[in-house]
């Protein structure tokens, strides 16, 4: 995933040292982000009948 993210990055800025540079900060943040979806989604109880 990160390859891609480089080789992306690489054929839009056309510098190989920051295509370098952006592929591990967008593998952090897509993972930030991913993990804070996960959490915010566990906390809705659509569908979910209080127990008393």
């Amino acid at each position: 995933m990160v390859a891609i993210t480089v080789t992306v990055a690489w054929a839009v800025v056309g510098d190989v040292g920051a295509a370098v540079n952006i592929g591990p900060v967008t593998n952090v943040v897509e993972t930030a982000t991913y993990y804070t979806y996960e959490r915010l989604w566990d906390r809705v109880a659509w569908g979910v009948v209080g127990v008393d």
